[in-house]
């Protein structure tokens, strides 16, 4: 089914969009059929697909709180977006790699990377916490769009190594927002994908707002539709319907892995809380805006679908919920429990061998440290006391 992206569209999205927009599930909870995208899905894959977006939601409700008790320095939600990560992640293959922003949580959990390890980079007690090739998910990037330029190479050198074209052929996916792609990286990303014809995905997802700019004031057509100039296809598919973006992402992920280069998907979405929890979006939103993509939740539709098509029962629902709590229950503890790293180990792992700078900053930071420690022992930082026997 394709709808008119910009019925019945909220303030902030495109005035001008007449984009069509792939759906297999309605915000009803009504099962409808794409003849490009067609998905078989049993109901046992339904309940774990809505079994991931309760308990990806409830990590992030967890997180959010964290941060506003000062455990942790900041946090970028994805509330309302939870369907559009789940659904591409859960089209991955074992040999994918994955290239996030810093909001990617719920396509972490899809590659098993533990929570905790999420937590600990906000909470500043680590670099990132995984290893990329242990999960095949590279480290959150914190500047905006740079990760698409790390995916298009890395896809590039997946194609050098023979590992398109395969029966185990292997695809990148890159995930960005709506503001990213205003950003030169991006575009320069485009570019090399489309000419070197790349086994990428750029996966877009529009959540109407970069910060506090609304996406009129990002682009005057559909963001999907940029990829036509750079040469390869683009879709827009229902950000909130997991089953879309489960259809639309397994099809591009397939076609970069047959060899038949890069697509840009534009999930299209809406973030339903802050940019980050140092944000407020009440200044430059509606609540009229907000209240009207609740209806369009990503968890309530499949709750509706399981439920009238008699798939799951209220004891179902009252497991995922209890597991969910159990999750975020284990997550706060294992968050309050991090220890606090010491201060020499920001010098660990910033390169593979020993380098002289490095060493240099290393010696610096060390005797400044130990001269906190020598005034409390009653000397003057460098180890003197006055002539009365006091620390000057």
């Amino acid at each position: 089914m394709t709808v008119d992206a910009s019925r019945g569209a909220p303030p902030g999205t495109l005035r001008n969009s007449s984009a069509e927009l792939v759906q297999l599930l309605t915000p009803e909870g009504e099962r409808v059929e794409h003849p490009d995208y067609p998905l078989e899905l049993t109901a046992d894959e339904i309940r774990d697909l809505y079994r991931d977006l309760v308990i990806v939601r409830r990590i992030d409700f967890e997180a959010v709180a964290l941060t506003r008790q000062g455990e942790l320095g900041i946090w970028a939600s994805l509330l309302g977006q939870e369907a559009a990560q789940i659904g591409s992640g859960r089209a991955l293959r074992d040999q994918d790699m994955v290239f996030p922003t810093y909001r990617e949580h719920a396509v972490a959990w899809c590659c098993g990377v533990e929570p905790i390890k999420l937590l600990g980079l906000y909470r500043g007690v680590n670099h990132a916490g995984w290893d990329p090739k242990e999960h095949n998910f590279h480290l959150y990037t914190i500047v905006i769009g740079a990760q698409t330029l790390h995916a298009a190479g890395y896809a590039m050198g997946i194609q050098r190594d023979g590992a398109v074209g395969t029966e185990s052929g292997a695809a990148t996916i890159a995930y960005f927002g709506d503001g990213a792609t205003s950003q030169g990286d991006v575009n320069e990303s485009f570019v090399w994908a489309s000419v070197f014809n790349a086994p990428v995905v750029f996966f877009c997802q529009n959540n109407q707002w970069a910060i506090s700019e609304p996406l009129e004031k990002q682009s005057r057509i559909p963001l999907y539709r940029r990829a036509q100039g750079f040469g390869f296809p683009g879709i827009r598919v229902d950000g909130n319907d997991v089953f879309a973006c489960l259809a639309v992402t397994r099809k591009a992920l397939d076609s970069a892995r047959d060899g038949q280069g890069p697509t840009l998907i534009e999930a299209f979405t809406y973030r339903m809380g802050a940019h980050t929890t140092t944000d407020d979006p009440t200044r430059y939103r509606l609540e009229a805006e907000l209240e009207a993509w609740k209806l369009k939740d990503p968890i309530e539709r499949v709750k509706a679908y399981l439920v009238k098509n008699e798939m799951a029962d209220s004891a179902f629902f009252d497991d995922v919920d209890a597991e969910a709590k159990q999750v975020g229950m284990d997550v706060r503890k294992q968050c309050l429990e991090l220890p606090d790293p010491g201060p020499m180990s920001i010098f660990d792992h910033v390169y593979a061998e020993p380098h002289a700078l490095i060493s240099e900053e290393q010696e610096q930071f060390a005797a400044y440290l130990a001269g906190f420690a020598d005034a409390a022992d009653g000397t003057d930082g460098a180890g003197r006391a006055d002539e009365e026997g006091n620390a000057s």
